[in-house]
């Protein structure tokens, strides 16, 4: 039985559908119950004397197989194998389905469970403590289910004691047929408050405690780490830098290893020697421990720094900017010491890990930009509170905005009441709004705001205060749900329910060429962009059939302080309180799915391992008909709405969420669309409120949503991963992109004109250089009303599928 549509049981595989790294404990596997091996083990314990609870005591090997083919008809059954060896049995089932269904008004989603542990045979500390907790993090991988139920016979003191450690709060006294049992249930709150398993390195922030103990901000900045991250940064510089020509690395020689490189420093005095594999779009895939460097003849230490410095002229970077890029250079190195030395799962575990374990644990930033972790603006504390890799959760802080300075924008189908009651409950609602009246206000004249705690202790306090004595802002205090910030770091995905809407929020710290607000002048008509984009695509029989879909963003709510009004919409003190709510895709899942961000098809683990090729080999198919699947559920989409509809997006990995079954992408999710959603055509009508979503763009330029944001911005990427994991042929990775496209172009035999003037398989095409963006001005990179005006052309590259272009009578 699957329960809600969550992880599929394959009955009879010994393989593992999920796993949990624990620190200094190990891994927990979780793979379905196989009776030709597990029934005698499963007999030994249910016939011993601490199992008198499980009921099954005197039963012979043929009665407890029979009994648990029955159960596996009504429940899934798991075994669970700590670091490799059989340690529990979990029973997972819908309470609905169940006898106590009978006696209890379960809810939807609720989950029970019944969980037997093998017998003590040395002592490991906090064994069945890990257990327990892994299980619950298991059930709780479905984001369907919302509770979790147990029943145990009222005399099993032990029992309750781990049930209450990990969350679970006493109900009632019920009376079964076969047992007196007590109830109890753990919401996703209780467990995240009470375990933190969602964060198993947490790391409480607390004030005295940071005063008291200051080398806390500095606990992950250990030599032998820092000399790792200076070392990946530079790999990364080297590869980068050199793919947008601002520096030249000489081949020196070739041999078996690969080609070696120099590189001489703007002085002539340093020289970086390394080797390489030059791939297809001039992308050197470096071997990382072959990076060396001398100053005048003598062996020196890698520094990303001074790596800058010494190549600043052939960067380009004006002296003016480059003490900030230094800036984000240094916090990039600090955030990837941080990730270096946190105990994350494994690449292998990963691949049988849920959504936000996998979303915490990425080593990388994009792909492409080399300061790509600035967060300028977080201090040490705000790092470990709000860092993605750090997965705390947080709550939110609540503001009620007068609607003489507040705007609210929703979907026809989502008012205002309908959000907020949806987001805040009637019991939070009436707490807020006795805040507002205990002010002396009317809270009907206020549109409640969420806020990052972040933006208002840093910014909105301080510069909101005028408002704030005014009484047009009240701060009524934090909301109820715990979110967790995902890569895009201000956006919030709900861990309290997880198919509520995802929150992002106004944060204003530099981070990769921006200030990270949001401009009234896009979120006020997001939602009817949103609406717009679902009425032109979400019948497209092509985009259904290819899993393709929009996590849409449905409401929007902003506030405008008449102090900044008159300094224009892309001014960051007007981008300074404001939120967008968009769909989440658990709210739309179908089919047995796991779900991650494309962006985890790059991770490589701290140890090189790669997620992606952990991925392939758990699906059980080749590298081929994985890669056929994948391009099928990604970039055929892409192309449809170019040519179909001369609609493009920003489809890097981050902004791609892919629902996987069986290891095997099924469809796509695509997300960032208030922004960076464009119409190419002036002819397409367009509603008045959301014009500019037109963009005048000139005709050369067009394919480059193809060209430079899918095949270099992520197929460079993930082609060199395969061929430095597996081995496999980079020919035949741009082939099948090939074979994809010409698929995509034989199905739709109407639009062959576009075909031809928009040529995928013309010999080369133009770079566009993001790192040039940034050196050229890390606070401004793209200008939003033009998004060509600022982009930085650099030579042309070789279009690696030209070769495979099909020639027609």
């Amino acid at each position: 039985m699957n329960l809600y549509n969550g992880k599929r049981v394959i009955k009879g595989s010994l393989n593992p559908i999920y796993t949990i790294t624990i620190p200094e404990f190990g891994t927990i596997d979780f793979r379905p119950l196989q009776l030709d091996f597990d029934t005698e083990i499963i007999h030994d314990w249910v016939n011993r004397d601490y199992a008198q609870y499980w009921g099954m005591q005197g039963k012979s090997v043929e009665e407890v197989r029979t009994e648990y083919e029955k159960l596996s008809s009504e429940s899934d059954i798991f075994i669970g194998l700590v670091n490799g060896e059989v340690s529990f049995l979990l029973e997972r089932y819908n309470p609905k389905l169940d006898i106590i269904g009978n006696y209890h008004p379960v809810q939807d989603y609720d989950c029970g469970m019944h969980v037997i542990v093998a017998p003590c045979t040395k002592y490991i500390p906090q064994f069945t403590w890990h257990i327990f907790s892994g299980i619950m993090k298991f059930i709780f991988s479905d984001l369907k289910v919302q509770r979790i139920l147990v029943e145990p016979d009222i005399r099993n003191k032990k029992m309750f004691e781990i049930c209450h450690r990990v969350g679970f709060v006493d109900s009632e006294v019920v009376q079964l047929p076969h047992k007196t049992a007590l109830l109890a249930f753990c919401n996703r709150d209780q467990f995240i408050k009470k375990t933190n398993l969602f964060n198993l390195n947490y790391i409480e922030m607390n004030n005295e405690n940071q005063i008291e103990f200051p080398e806390n901000a500095i606990a992950h900045i250990q030599p032998e780490v820092w000399e790792k991250a200076n070392r990946l940064l530079i790999k990364k510089a080297l590869c980068e830098f050199s793919h947008e020509f601002l520096i030249r690395p000489i081949q020196e020689e070739s041999n078996e290893a690969g080609n070696q490189y120099a590189l001489v420093s703007d002085n002539g005095k340093t020289v970086y020697r390394f080797t390489a594999q030059l791939l297809a779009l001039n992308h050197l895939n470096i071997e990382l421990q072959s990076i060396s460097k001398t100053q005048n003849g003598a062996t020196a230490a890698l520094d990303a720094v001074e790596f800058i410095q010494e190549f600043k002229s052939n960067l380009g970077i004006s002296e003016q900017l480059l003490p900030s890029y230094i800036e984000e250079i240094i916090s990039t190195l600090y955030g990837s010491a941080y990730k270096l030395l946190k105990e994350n799962s494994t690449s292998k575990s990963l691949a049988n890990s849920d959504f936000q374990t996998i979303e915490q644990s990425m080593m990388e930033g994009h792909p492409g930009f080399v300061a790509n972790n600035g967060r300028i603006g977080y201090n040490s504390m705000d790092y470990k509170a709000y860092a993605p890799e750090t997965g705390n959760p947080f709550k939110m802080i609540w503001l009620a905005g007068h609607r003489d300075r507040t705007v609210y924008a929703g979907t026809k189908k989502l008012d205002y009441e309908t959000l907020i009651q949806q987001e805040l409950g009637t019991e939070t609602r009436a707490h807020f709004n006795s805040i507002i009246a205990k002010k002396g206000a009317d809270p009907k004249d206020y549109y409640f705001i969420p806020v990052h705690p972040w933006q208002w202790f840093n910014k909105l306090a301080n510069l909101f205060s005028p408002e704030i004595a005014k009484g047009k802002l009240i701060c009524v205090g934090y909301g109820p749900d715990l979110y967790q910030a995902q890569q895009s770091i201000r956006t919030l995905f709900n861990l309290s329910n997880p198919k509520k809407f995802y929150t992002k929020t106004s944060l204003s710290i530099l981070n990769m060429g921006f200030m990270r607000g949001l401009p009234i002048f896009y979120l006020g008509t997001a939602p009817e962009m949103a609406e717009w984009l679902d009425a032109l695509l979400s019948k497209d029989e092509y985009l259904q059939k290819v899993g393709f879909g929009m996590l849409g963003e449905v409401a929007s709510v902003s506030y405008i302080n008449p102090y900044f009004e008159e300094f224009g919409k892309h001014n960051p003190y007007n981008k300074m309180i404001a939120s967008l709510w968009r769909e989440s895709p658990v709210a739309k899942l179908e089919n047995d799915e796991q779900l991650m961000t494309m962006a985890a098809f790059l991770h490589l683990d701290k140890d090189g391992k790669a997620l992606v090729s952990e991925i392939i080999k758990a699906s059980g198919l080749s590298i081929d008909n994985w890669l056929t699947e994948y391009f099928k559920v990604y970039l055929s989409p892409l192309l449809h709405c170019f040519y179909q509809y001369d609609l493009v997006f920003m489809p890097h990995g981050e902004n791609l969420i892919l629902g996987l079954e069986n290891h095997v992408p099924v469809r796509s999710f695509m997300k960032d669309i208030t922004e960076e959603a464009v119409i190419l055509n002036p002819d397409v009508v367009i509603p008045k409120n959301i014009e500019r979503i037109y963009a005048e763009v000139p005709e050369e330029v067009k394919l480059l949503s193809v060209f430079i944001d899918v095949f270099d911005g992520f197929f460079r990427f993930l082609s060199a991963i395969l061929v430095s994991s597996d081995g496999y042929d980079e020919k035949r990775f741009w082939e099948l992109v090939a074979d994809c496209i010409s698929d995509y172009q034989e199905a739709n035999p109407h639009l062959a004109s576009k075909f031809e003037q928009y040529d995928l398989f013309a010999d080369e095409f133009q770079l566009s250089c993001l790192n040039r963006l940034q050196l050229n001005n890390n606070k401004t990179m793209i200008d939003l009303d033009d998004p060509v005006a600022l982009l930085q052309f650099q030579g042309k590259l070789q279009n690696p599928i030209a070769p495979y272009k099909k020639i027609t009578a």
